[in-house]
């Protein structure tokens, strides 16, 4: 390696260049391969059938807590899945599929859009339409623009569910007017929404929003290959005590059967046994069935896609390598997200659009930064912002920015804990401003390619006020009790309030 030039320690990773070169120099015949072959050649070896046939839609129910989410679902799931021997639903899978006399549909029981948004940052895409609750007497709030926002940016279709609608001070064209800001526009109005008026607790509108539901599916015309070997969808995923790795799959094409191999992101196996809904054994399932599925060799992650292969011992390898080129690839495009390659991935003709999440202390920055980011869109970039809001920084702000390949901007505002996880594990460029004019210029730089070297402020520890004395020599003296890192003397420090900034 030194007299190739090569600087290279015994445990470090040479590229296939290097490798090829040294191999040579000591009398060796070089075949090269490309990196994925193994994939490739274990992907093509698969029977996916022929001719595709019309599927039941897969539904996510979204909307803003104590909106009625949980009672829609449970009213539809208590009068449409048909009860088994033991009792009726005996597990919760996180899904599940309704008969009515047009037709099936399954619904995702996911905790609401952070599941959804955190699927999709893996690039899944399990949701056909997505079902907006909104209460007709508390009309569109926080959460409902946030389902908003993570449904558009998916470009998965809306149906709006007005629940609560056998309330006295139900107002269901107050909600429409509401969400007409948003870019939700009802169809009497022009646009394509449907909205259905709905009581979840007295059952009133249910087959009307199932009927919405499958209007909707036919205009999507929504097709899979009923035969051959399946793949599908992780939905959810656990270790169990008893039964080991347990992975609910949601089949996309062909039929899952048991016994079958299955290739799972970084995990694989043969299918030991396979469960619906109700707990009940099954053998096989179908396109838009979601079934739980034991014999995988660790937990797979939400959003994984699950492929059935021929070969389990080609099926260890393919999950191997995909293990190990884990980090690289995340590595890589974690990069393209940050601020400062933007200029380099447009003139690679990389970059289309600029995704923005924007959190401002009060609402009318919130719009005054939008408007003004807005209007530095280019022929060659256009500035989109994916989410935007008041307050903190959260965990939600965070997975939509991972899903969207977005930089999050905050300003007068900070990251809470569970946000910084997800933006450290990520590794998103997060920006905190306190001018609004420092904010609009980074931006116009970066898409320049005149960004100057970046100065962050560091979070190094936190501390929560337990008290405040008064003192005749230093003034106002705060207790404070340390939460998270180090705190020094002489450290600047900023007073938050909900994560807002106030000093």
């Amino acid at each position: 390696m030194m007299k190739l030039g090569a600087m290279a320690t015994i445990n470090q990773v040479i590229d296939q260049e290097t490798a090829q070169l040294v191999a040579e120099e000591m009398g060796h015949k070089v075949i090269l391969r490309r990196e994925n072959e193994l994939e490739e050649a274990l992907m093509s070896d698969r029977d996916t059938g022929a001719g595709a046939e019309s599927r039941a839609p897969v539904v996510t129910i979204m909307g803003h807590v104590d909106h009625g989410k949980t009672s829609l679902l449970d009213y539809i799931r208590s009068t449409k899945v048909a009860v088994g021997e033991a009792g009726g639903i005996t597990q919760h899978i996180g899904a599940y599929h309704v008969e009515t006399e047009n037709g099936m549909i399954t619904f995702l029981d996911t905790p609401g859009h952070a599941a959804f948004t955190s699927m999709r940052a893996r690039g899944a895409q399990a949701t056909d339409i997505v079902v907006l609750v909104v209460a007709a007497d508390d009309g569109v709030m926080p959460q409902t623009i946030e389902a908003i926002q993570h449904a558009q940016a998916a470009k998965v279709p809306l149906v709006v569910a007005v629940n609560k609608i056998d309330k006295p001070e139900a107002d269901p064209d107050r909600v429409k007017q509401e969400l007409s800001q948003y870019g939700v526009m009802p169809e009497e109005w022009g646009g394509e929404a449907q909205f259905v008026h709905v009581s979840a607790k007295a059952g009133t509108g249910i087959d009307e929003l199932l009927n919405a539901i499958l209007l909707q599916a036919e205009v999507l015309e929504l097709k899979a290959v009923r035969s051959g070997m399946a793949s599908g969808v992780v939905i959810e995923s656990f270790l169990d005590k008893g039964r080991g790795p347990v992975a609910t799959v949601l089949v996309q094409e062909g039929t899952l059967n048991k016994g079958d191999i299955v290739l799972c992101g970084f995990e694989y196996g043969r299918v030991r046994a396979m469960r619906d809904e109700l707990g009940r054994e099954v053998t096989s399932a179908g396109p838009s069935i979601p079934v739980e599925i034991l014999g995988l060799s660790s937990v797979p992650a939400a959003g994984d896609e699950a492929t059935v292969v021929r070969d389990e011992k080609k099926a260890r390898e393919v999950a191997l390598y995909r293990q190990g080129k884990f980090r690289e690839v995340k590595l890589a495009r974690q990069q393209k997200s940050k601020l400062e390659n933007m200029f380099a991935n447009m003139t690679e003709g990389e970059v289309s659009e600029l995704n923005i999440v924007l959190k401002t202390d009060v609402q009318g920055t919130c719009e005054a930064i939008s408007d003004s980011l807005q209007k530095l869109s280019t022929d060659e970039v256009k500035v989109k912002i994916v989410g935007s809001g008041v307050g903190g920084i959260t965990e939600t702000d965070a997975t939509l920015a991972a899903a969207s390949n977005a930089i999050i901007l905050g300003f007068n505002v900070r990251a809470d804990a569970s946000a910084r996880r997800v933006i450290e594990s990520e590794s998103l460029d997060l920006r905190y401003y306190s001018v609004i004019y420092n904010l609009i210029d980074e931006v116009k730089q970066a898409m320049s390619g005149m960004l100057a070297p970046e100065y962050k402020q560091q979070i190094i520890g936190l501390a929560e006020v337990r008290d405040v004395f008064k003192s005749p020599k230093f003034g106002a003296v705060a207790g404070c009790m340390v939460t998270e890192g180090n705190i020094k003397r002489h450290n600047p420090i900023r007073v938050l309030r909900d994560n807002v900034v106030n000093l």
